[in-house]
């Protein structure tokens, strides 16, 4: 009876030794995940910055306020879950997140060469390029802002969804296109304002300084206004 329980315990000592060496073990691994992931992520950053000599080319335009510096990557290429964790693959931007995770206010997206505005839902947005100026030269008193500055945001579904398809179609104002995208071409500036129901409201300039090697575009960017926060009139059952 002694053996017994001499083996009983024994037993019971060998499994919790088990038992405490695999909870040693999975915190390990679980310690090793969450440092790979913060290495991963710092070097997505890294990744998604332009290059130093594009911040140094800039610094004069990027002490100004509400300004900055962008690398959209192309969609076709990198949103792929073997290439990079952030969402969107690098391809869309926020300017007033300041972030390039998709679906949080995306403001713009590059694709196949081309920018476009309005993702989800109801949301929407026009754009135009401005030929022959430079960013520093646009206002909110240009004349090829006026037309955005003056949008009407709807505040029912289906006027929203006829803006956006407005926004693909394209309208001329002031001798300029507005549409949902446009061609990226190397030096231009171009206007934009985006409307994001319940996130933001926004008129951007941007202008492309160069295209990469891989196929991402550095944009150089400043804030010309923010409207007030968007919001759809909530539907009643029934109608």
């Amino acid at each position: 009876m002694n053996y017994m329980r001499f083996f009983s315990a024994l037993t019971l000592l060998v499994a919790s030794s088990v038992v405490y060496s695999q909870s040693d073990d999975r915190a390990e691994i679980l310690n090793k995940i969450t440092s790979l992931r913060s290495e991963l992520k710092v070097n997505e950053e890294k990744f998604l910055s332009p290059a130093p000599s594009d911040y140094e080319a800039d610094a004069e335009f990027l002490r100004q306020p509400r300004t900055g510096l962008i690398r959209l990557l192309p969609r076709e290429e990198y949103d792929k879950p073997e290439k990079l964790t952030t969402r969107g693959g690098g391809a869309y931007y926020s300017f007033t997140r300041l972030k390039h995770e998709y679906g949080y206010g995306s403001d713009i997206e590059l694709s196949r060469d081309e920018f476009s505005v309005g993702f989800a839902g109801a949301d929407y947005g026009f754009m135009g390029m401005i030929e022959g100026e430079d960013i520093n030269s646009v206002t909110l008193d240009h004349p090829a802002v006026q037309y955005l500055v003056s949008l009407k945001v709807p505040v029912k579904l289906e006027d929203a969804r006829i803006e956006y398809k407005r926004g693909w179609e394209g309208v001329i104002a002031s001798g300029i296109h507005y549409k949902g995208r446009l061609k990226a071409l190397a030096g231009k500036t171009y206007v934009l304002r985006s409307i994001n129901y319940g996130e933001s409201d926004i008129l951007v300039c941007f202008q492309t300084v160069r295209k990469d090697v891989d196929g991402s575009w550095i944009l150089a960017w400043k804030m010309l206004k923010e409207f007030d926060k968007p919001k759809l009139e909530q539907v009643k059952d029934g109608q």
